[in-house]
């Protein structure tokens, strides 16, 4: 199975980029997991410019179709995910009823170094994805104190975190399944 992580932050040492490699490293046996590097490349989603998409939109978009599911992980700012990030979802959700979102898989994951783990940002994620159609998987993972729990080699250091993400990445790997299984596809091996 091959899942596409989309980092909402654009800091290069962000832990949201890190925790990328953590889930990596927790992933399911089969389940290989690579992360969107453009973000900071796609310019603000314009309905003007549909017909005209952006290259930087174009390879978010394939990327995404070619994914069997997406991986979303969040930090959080002024309450809410980064404008950067939602502005992706935008440009991926689009053209209306041709979306690259509409159906695709979903895990949500947040992270901050303040106690409550951006669940604010990740709520308004799992939000904007039940408006693109995108199936997001029930667990809802926020980790607060995230600077206390990755290491510099960005493993998860603390056994509660580290079980948390490989029971999302297990429950994403279910979800695929079962819509697999619903639309008579080939289920994908783990």
């Amino acid at each position: 199975m091959k899942v596409l992580a989309l980092s909402g932050s654009l800091r290069e040492e962000a832990f949201s980029t890190r925790l990328v490699d953590a889930a990596a490293d927790l992933a399911p046996d089969g389940v290989e997991i690579s992360r969107f590097e453009r973000l900071e490349e796609i310019p603000g989603f314009n309905q003007d410019r549909e017909s005209e998409v952006p290259e930087a939109v174009e390879d978010l978009r394939s990327r995404i179709e070619a994914a069997d599911a997406l991986l979303v992980i969040t930090p959080e700012y002024n309450a809410s995910m980064p404008g950067q990030l939602k502005n992706a979802i935008d440009w991926a959700s689009r053209p209306h009823g041709e979306s690259a979102l509409a159906g695709k898989p979903a895990a949500v994951l947040s992270s901050s170094p303040m106690p409550f783990g951006a669940i604010w940002a990740n709520q308004q994620v799992r939000k904007a994805f039940t408006i693109t159609g995108t199936p997001t998987v029930e667990r809802e993972l926020a980790i607060g104190k995230i600077d206390e729990k990755i290491d510099a080699t960005n493993r998860l250091t603390e056994d509660v975190a580290r079980g948390d993400l490989a029971a999302l990445l297990a429950e994403l790997n279910e979800l695929v399944a079962v819509i697999a299984d619903q639309s008579g596809q080939e289920a994908i091996p783990a």
